[in-house]
C-alpha cells in the first residue's frame, strides 16, 4: 500500500466517480421501470391479481412494440394484461405467473438481444423448475440469416424441458411477415377466449420531404453511400440519439419497409441517415437502396416514422462514451456525438473503420471540427485498403487496449454500430480480449455495452 496523499486522493476520487455512476445508471432503470409500469397500470389496474403477463425480449424495439400492442389488444378485449422485461424475471417469477406470452427477437446469427445475456447465461444453460407454467412464444427473426428465429427456438426449447407447457405452436416471424402476426393475434383468441382484432393497424407514417442527398465515397473500391436528409411535412417530430428511421417502401408490392439508424437530432429540424446502394445478384439496385438513392427526386414525399430503440441510447452526458463502427454504421454513432455538443461531458471516443481514407472518410469535415470543438475528445480510424494501414475497426481496440480498459475504469459506455458480418463479431472478440469475457459480461448487463448492429 502506498502512504501518498496525492494517489489517496485520486482513488478517493475514482472510487466515487465509480459510484455516481453505478447510482446513475441503477436511477435510470428504475426510471424506465416506473414509466412503464404507470403504462401497465392503465392496462391492468392494481386490484387485478390475474393479469396476464406479456414478456419480451428486444433488441432494437420491435418485441417490445409488439409485446404493447399484444397487451393493449387483449385489454381491449377484455382480458388485463401486462408487460415486463423478460430479462428482469427469473424462473420462480416466471413459474408463479402460471401463463405468460413472449415475445422474443433474435439478433445477429441467432444470439439473443443484448439485454438478456445476463437470464440466458444464468439460467438457460440448464432447465429449471417450470411446471406447471403454460406459454405462448412469438419468435421474431429474418430468413436472411442462416439461424432463423434461433434465439426465440432456443427459449422456446429451454421452456419445454423446464417442464413448461406450450398454449399452442411456437409462431415465427420473418421480418414483420403480417401473416404471421395475424395467426399469432388468432391464436391470442382461442387461448384467452376473448376475440383479438383481426388486424393491428400499423403505426402511421408520417410525411416527410426529401430535403437533401449527398453522395459520401466517389471513387470508393465498395458501394455507393449516401446521406439523405428529410424535412417533416406537417407535424413536429421528436427523438433521441439511437432511436431507429422506418420507411415505407413504395407500391402495393413492395415488402413493407425498411430501417435505418438515425444520425440526426430533433434540433437539426430534419432526419438523417445514411445509404449503402446494395446490389442484387443480377447486378441491378436493391429495392429499397435503389429507390432512395436513385428513384426519389428532390421534393419528393415519403411515408416514414421515427421508432424509439431504447437498446441504443446514450447515457447522461456526463458518463464517457467509446463508440465504435463502420461503414454507414456511422450514422448511429453520430447522433450521440452531437447529442453533447455545447455542454460539458465525460468525454467522446470514436473507433471508425472503412475501406480507404482518400474516398471514405465519411464527414470528414464535420469529424475533424467536431475534435477541433472538443465535441468528440479521440479519435481514431483504421482504413482496411490503405497501403501501410490494412486495418479494420476492431484492430484499433487491440492496439489502444489500455486506454480502453482505463474509459471503463471511468464508468464508459461502449456503443458499436455498423455490419453485423464481421465487424460486430470482431469488435465483441477484441473487446473480449482487451477487457475479458467477464467484465464485457458485466458491462453488457448493466447496460454499458449496446449494439446496433444489421
Amino acid at each position: 500500500m502506498t502512504g501518498d496523499p496525492v494517489r489517496w486522493l485520486w482513488a478517493t476520487l475514482a472510487l466515487a466517480l465509480w459510484l455516481m455512476i453505478v447510482a446513475a445508471v441503477a436511477w435510470t432503470r428504475a426510471r424506465s421501470r416506473r414509466a412503464a409500469a404507470a403504462r401497465a397500470f392503465a392496462l391492468a389496474p392494481a386490484e387485478t391479481s390475474d393479469a396476464l403477463l406479456v414478456a419480451f425480449a428486444s433488441q432494437t424495439g420491435q418485441a417490445e412494440e409488439l409485446a404493447w400492442m399484444t397487451a393493449s389488444s387483449l385489454s381491449e378485449a377484455g382480458a388485463a394484461s401486462r408487460v415486463a422485461l423478460l430479462g428482469d424475471l427469473d424462473p420462480v417469477e416466471l413459474k408463479a405467473e402460471g401463463r405468460i406470452l413472449i415475445i422474443a427477437s433474435t439478433t445477429g446469427e441467432g444470439d439473443g438481444p443484448d439485454a438478456m445475456s445476463w437470464f440466458a447465461r444464468k439460467h438457460m444453460i440448464a432447465p429449471a423448475d417450470l411446471a406447471g407454467l403454460s406459454y405462448a412464444l412469438l419468435a421474431l427473426g429474418d430468413r436472411t440469416y442462416a439461424d432463423f428465429c434461433g434465439f426465440g427456438r432456443a427459449l422456446d426449447l429451454w421452456l419445454k424441458r423446464s417442464g413448461a407447457t406450450p398454449l399452442f405452436d411456437r409462431v415465427e416471424v420473418d421480418n414483420g411477415d403480417a401473416g404471421a402476426i395475424r395467426h399469432w393475434q388468432h391464436q391470442l383468441g382461442v387461448v384467452t377466449g376473448h376475440a383479438v382484432q383481426a388486424d393491428w393497424t400499423p403505426p402511421a407514417f408520417d410525411r416527410w420531404r426529401l430535403a437533401d442527398r449527398t453522395h459520401l465515397n466517389p471513387g470508393s473500391p465498395g458501394g455507393e453511400a449516401w446521406l439523405l436528409a428529410f424535412e417533416p411535412v406537417d407535424h413536429a417530430p421528436d427523438w433521441v440519439a439511437g432511436d431507429i428511421a422506418e420507411i415505407g417502401l413504395p407500391g402495393d408490392r413492395s415488402p413493407g419497409s425498411r430501417e435505418y439508424s438515425v444520425a440526426s437530432l430533433p434540433a437539426d429540424g430534419r432526419v438523417e441517415f445514411i445509404v449503402r446502394l446494395m446490389a442484387r445478384p443480377d447486378g441491378s439496385p436493391g429495392l429499397a437502396s435503389g429507390w432512395l438513392t436513385r428513384g426519389l427526386a428532390i421534393g419528393d414525399a415519403v411515408g416514414m416514422r421515427i421508432r424509439t430503440n431504447r437498446g441504443f441510447h446514450g447515457p447522461a452526458p456526463e458518463t464517457p462514451l467509446i463508440l465504435i463502427g463502420n461503414g454507414t454504421g456511422l450514422a448511429g454513432l453520430r447522433a450521440h456525438w452531437r447529442a453533447r455538443a455545447g455542454q460539458p461531458h465525460g468525454g467522446v471516443w470514436l473507433m471508425f473503420g472503412e475501406r480507404t481514407s482518400a474516398h471514405d472518410a465519411f464527414l470528414d469535415a464535420e469529424i475533424r471540427a467536431a475534435v477541433s470543438a472538443g465535441v468528440l475528445t479521440r479519435l481514431d480510424r483504421a482504413f482496411s485498403r490503405d497501403p501501410g494501414d490494412g486495418r479494420y475497426v476492431q484492430a484499433l481496440i487491440a492496439q489502444n487496449t489500455d486506454d480502453l480498459i482505463s474509459w471503463v475504469e471511468r464508468g464508459a459506455v461502449v456503443l458499436v454500430c455498423g455490419s453485423l458480418e464481421g465487424m460486430s463479431q470482431g469488435v465483441q472478440a477484441a473487446l473480449e480480449t482487451a477487457l475479458g469475457p467477464d467484465r464485457l459480461l458485466a458491462l453488457t448487463e448493466a447496460g454499458r455495452y449496446r449494439r446496433d448492429v444489421y
